[in-house]
């Protein structure tokens, strides 16, 4: 009986740590499609006379950040 429930145990714990790491990886993809929309909306701003563009390029540093510490697929 006590293998069983190590067992349950166990297989519950790596379903936890999945869950997390999914988690976690939509919460990344959803702030670098807010960072694209930002980057989007600075550049959308510089060329109509409104923004700027050291406004456009901390919105672009600030997206190629997050790409570094996420990769590609946080963009998705």
């Amino acid at each position: 009986m006590a293998g069983f429930l190590d067992r349950a145990k166990e297989q519950a714990q790596r379903g936890l740590s999945q869950g997390k790491e999914k988690m976690e990886e939509v919460q990344a993809q959803r702030a670098g499609q807010d960072l694209a929309r930002k980057l989007g909306t600075a550049y959308y701003r510089q060329q109509h006379g409104t923004g700027s563009p050291e406004e456009v390029q901390r919105a672009l540093a600030t997206l190629e950040q997050h790409v570094s510490q996420h990769g590609e697929s946080a963009l998705r």
